[in-house]
């Protein structure tokens, strides 16, 4: 069911690559392509007293060697995220978003550098055990959707529970598609749904084995503003439920306001660091 992630220092090549990813799959997520970023300040004050963080990047640097020259496209970044924190990257395009996010992720390795998810060191981890982590503690939403044209939107929803040889899942993938207004649509295959359906049943898939972390990629990339203001609707009301983490790469900035936290890229550099009070959020009531 999976292809091969080709390494690219382009984040629109990158989204172009995506094809036929299913979660918790190896082969599907066997490589992914990357850009990097720095920091300014130091991140360990942000926790406070209460905050444990579920996601910790040091020093972070992605670099593709050819024959000709070398290409940094992250260097040194720094940061970290507490558990059922908001947080947006934004930044050009070509400035390292998606190369982040896959980094974080443990879609690919860096050059230097570490990520520890939910406290677990992916770097000394081989791809086996990256899959593992990703498949207990993640959940993912593209902007091209990634649903399994063959089966219906709750057999979609069910595909992460049924890869960790789960049963009994029918009643939550109901659930959950009920959440994000999908509850009369649970055996309509995806060519029998609109875009804006079709990432609401992504974003069910997502939550069914209750993240710690969700990762998504331009949620709203394919979806005109209306559309895309219900799926960001479904995915941060389902987020603040389920006390996930949530990394959002996108190029609206009205949708990066809705976070509580806005880091910003620049040629592979990170530029801002910004903890966004409620005031300043877009939808925050």
């Amino acid at each position: 069911m999976g292809g091969s992630w080709r390494g690219s220092a382009d984040d629109d090549e990158v989204g172009a690559a995506r094809q036929a990813w299913v979660p918790g799959s190896v082969d599907a997520e066997r490589r992914w392509s990357l850009t990097p970023v720095r920091r300014p300040s130091s991140w360990r004050g942000m926790l406070g007293t209460e905050g444990q963080a579920i996601l910790e990047v040091e020093q972070l640097t992605k670099t593709y060697r050819s024959s000709e020259r070398s290409l940094d496209v992250l260097r040194d970044v720094t940061f970290c995220l507490p558990a059922g924190e908001t947080l947006a990257i934004v930044g050009p395009s070509g400035s390292g978003k998606t190369t982040l996010l896959g980094l974080c992720a443990g879609l690919d390795a860096p050059t230097r550098g570490t990520v520890k998810l939910a406290g677990e060191d992916l770097g000394r981890m081989d791809e086996d055990g990256r899959a593992r982590v990703r498949n207990v503690h993640v959940g993912f939403v593209f902007q091209s959707f990634q649903l399994i044209p063959t089966l219906t939107a709750m057999e979609n929803v069910m595909v992460p529970l049924e890869l960790r040889g789960e049963r009994g899942i029918e009643p939550e993938a109901i659930r959950l598609l009920k959440e994000v207004g999908l509850g009369e649509r649970l055996g309509h295959y995806p060519a029998q749904l609109s875009g804006g359906e079709q990432q609401r049943v992504a974003i069910a898939r997502a939550f069914i084995n209750r993240p710690k972390v969700l990762f998504a990629d331009e949620p709203t990339g394919n979806l005109d503003t209306e559309t895309g203001r219900k799926v960001v609707e479904s995915l941060f009301r389902m987020n603040e439920a389920m006390g996930t983490a949530l990394v959002l790469v996108t190029h609206d900035l009205e949708l990066a306001k809705r976070a509580g936290r806005l880091i910003r890229l620049r040629g592979g550099l990170l530029v801002e660091d910004t903890q966004m009070h409620r005031s300043e959020r877009v939808g925050a009531a």
